[in-house]
């Protein structure tokens, strides 16, 4: 019996592999000033940002009648929604059926050698974006890429305007009380300049709209150091062009984030000893790049980035230097530590078959061999990495998982 279960297990975290046949490493994503935007609505922008794409949409009548429709619901929700939230908030997402009708008309629309066809071949499956869906027809991933888009903006929406629960409540909760009536003011607001400007496409009020929210919010996270490839992470880029991959047995020492809980707090006792064991690693030579892993966490709504503390501390005590520290800002839990971690190797350009070593805290370490892959499988819906050796009580082996390119519908802070 355990035996069928090993082989069961692997051939899951094999079948999401196999999405890495179908992803290019010389893709580059195509992006927006707002980078939130791109990352949680990586369809809907391609949608916006080729222009033959924008042309077939924008000429469409049944796309243009939809676009009417949600035009007149949401001026109609200005007119009279007044302090109701939830009367904005369902002018703007999508239905059901408006998300259903939608998919079948993009399905109709669709041919193999039209710019629909092309934004499948030449964007959604060499970018990774939509890995879950990669192995499917092509048709298929276009209708399923737009249901995804679709839930996320809803989703978005649902936390930031309505008050739903997120995922971990505690860390990304609505920062208003929805009893405020400023804060639905604002509401009815952002659904009035959401039907600003060239608004044009049948789902552009719905997603600024959403975007808006996040906005209010002062939940932008997800840009958070964005471009870092020009910026933060530049040193660092720089480098790995010249980087001999074969003087080193790992790619790259992963240091995940431990938030401080105290407001005042930039970085925690736990960062730092991380940061120590990562130092020790780096100056053995276990790897070229040290990655710090955490966003602006904890506590609730801190200005302090876990990544960039880390990468301070590395410096400046630990005399690490900058072009080979990788800022990884973003990561909200453990199983996005490792994903957006696998997502910078590959995007970054370094070999996807050498491992990366996580380093960590003996009880994070077995953490992450021993129960994190299963979490991640319910959580993200695949296996982010595969585990290779253990080194030592803070020391094991990982292997990235290119289906880590997924978008997360269902975090908009990280996606």
């Amino acid at each position: 019996m355990k035996f069928f279960y090993t082989f069961f297990v692997l051939c899951l975290f094999w079948q999401c592999l196999s999405a890495q046949d179908l992803t290019s490493q010389s893709y580059q994503l195509i992006k927006t000033r707002n980078e939130v935007q791109y990352k949680n609505y990586y369809l809907l922008t391609l949608f916006q940002q080729l222009p033959g794409l924008r042309k077939i949409l924008s000429t469409d009548t049944a796309l243009n009648n939809i676009y009417k429709s949600k035009t007149a619901q949401v001026n109609e929700a200005v007119k009279t929604c007044k302090t109701d939230i939830s009367c904005s908030a369902k002018a703007l997402k999508f239905t059901n059926e408006e998300i259903a009708d939608i998919g079948n008309r993009l399905a109709l629309l669709y041919a193999e050698n039209n710019p629909l066809g092309n934004l499948v071949k030449n964007h959604l499956i060499p970018s990774g974006c939509y890995a879950m869906f990669a192995k499917g027809q092509h048709k298929t991933l276009l209708v399923k890429a737009w249901e995804q888009d679709a839930n996320a903006i809803n989703y978005a929406i649902g936390v930031y305007v309505e008050g739903n629960k997120p995922n971990y409540p505690k860390i990304d909760s609505i920062s208003f009380s929805l009893k405020d009536k400023a804060f639905a003011e604002l509401v009815s607001a952002s659904a009035w300049l959401a039907l600003q400007g060239n608004t044009k496409l049948f789902f552009e009020p719905t997603m600024l709209f959403a975007l808006e929210a996040l906005e209010l919010n002062e939940r932008n996270e997800a840009a958070d150091y964005e471009p870092m490839a020009k910026g933060v992470n530049l040193a660092a880029i720089n480098q790995i062009k010249k980087t001999d991959w074969k003087k080193y047995p790992y790619s790259v020492i992963l240091v995940p984030g431990a938030g401080p809980e105290e407001k005042d707090v930039a970085l925690s006792a736990g960062g730092m000893i991380r940061c120590r064991l990562a130092a020790i690693q780096y100056k053995k030579g276990m790897a070229p790049f040290i990655v710090v892993s955490g966003g602006r966490v904890h506590p609730y709504k801190t200005k302090f980035s876990e990544a960039y503390e880390m990468k301070k501390f590395l410096m400046e005590v630990l005399q690490i230097p900058e072009n080979a520290i990788i800022m990884e800002p973003h990561a909200r839990h453990t199983t996005t530590n490792l994903r957006n971690c696998a997502r910078l190797m590959f995007r970054y350009g370094m070999p996807v078959d050498k491992p990366g070593l996580a380093c960590t805290v003996k009880s994070q370490s077995y953490n992450i061999t021993n129960l994190l892959p299963e979490r991640c499988k319910k959580e993200l819906g695949y296996y982010p990495y595969k585990n290779g050796k253990r080194l030592s009580d803070t020391e094991s082996e990982f292997y990235l998982n290119t289906a880590s390119l997924q978008i997360d519908f269902d975090e908009p802070l990280d996606p």
